[in-house]
């Protein structure tokens, strides 16, 4: 598995046609306001994209169009989880990653044997309504270590913050509007690289 490193978030098969050909080794595709029908073209098209640029795309939600269309990985959180066919997912040999936000939801997770678990807010947030309140990095740094699998922080991650969660060790750093909100998203994909810089160095087992 590669390492994860820099994993923008992104709401549309228009984005992923967007971040696919900067050379980003994984995305995550989180479609929630679409018809079933178009989910399936969007969730389709993206995975043959990120086939095409050599990126890992992990689909959320939608487990079922993602074995069926061949992803490298699903992204599933914790009501999902109660609902999916975690061993279809596993049998399939596609990458599984769950959302996590307290100490409760991670040993839920592990539960599922994930590949990784991402686990936040680690800061405020605006992209979506969150129950939890902002974790902080403390507490990222202590799942961190751990853990005997990798941690992806989420959650109000900006270019200002992402120093501070990268020295927390963390194998993956996912932004979401930082990049689809920024002015020049090009521009805010090559600074956040360049933040990540050292995930490019390694590979996770």
């Amino acid at each position: 598995m590669k390492t994860i490193g820099f994993y923008p978030v992104v709401d549309s098969v228009d984005w992923v046609r967007k971040l696919a050909p900067l050379n980003i080794q994984t995305l995550q595709l989180r479609i929630k306001t679409k018809t079933s029908a178009n989910v399936e073209d969007d969730v389709k098209e993206s995975i043959a994209l990120a086939r095409q640029y050599n990126c890992n795309l992990y689909i959320n939600d939608y487990w079922e169009l993602a074995i069926k269309h061949g992803a490298h990985g699903i992204h599933l959180g914790q009501e999902d989880i109660q609902t999916a066919d975690i061993q279809a997912i596993h049998k399939a040999g596609i990458c599984l990653g769950v959302s996590t936000h307290n100490d409760r939801e991670v040993d839920a997770a592990l539960a599922c044997d994930p590949h990784y678990i991402a686990y936040g807010p680690i800061y405020n947030t605006t992209t979506k309504i969150m129950k939890a309140t902002p974790r902080g990095t403390d507490r990222l740094t202590y799942w961190v270590n751990a853990l005997n699998l990798p941690v992806v922080a989420i959650g109000g991650i900006n270019l200002e913050r992402v120093d501070a969660v990268v020295k927390t060790g963390v194998d993956g750093v996912a932004v979401v509007s930082a990049v689809t909100k920024a002015v020049n998203y090009k521009q805010a994909v090559s600074q956040f690289k360049h933040h990540t810089a050292k995930y490019n160095q390694t590979e996770l087992a």
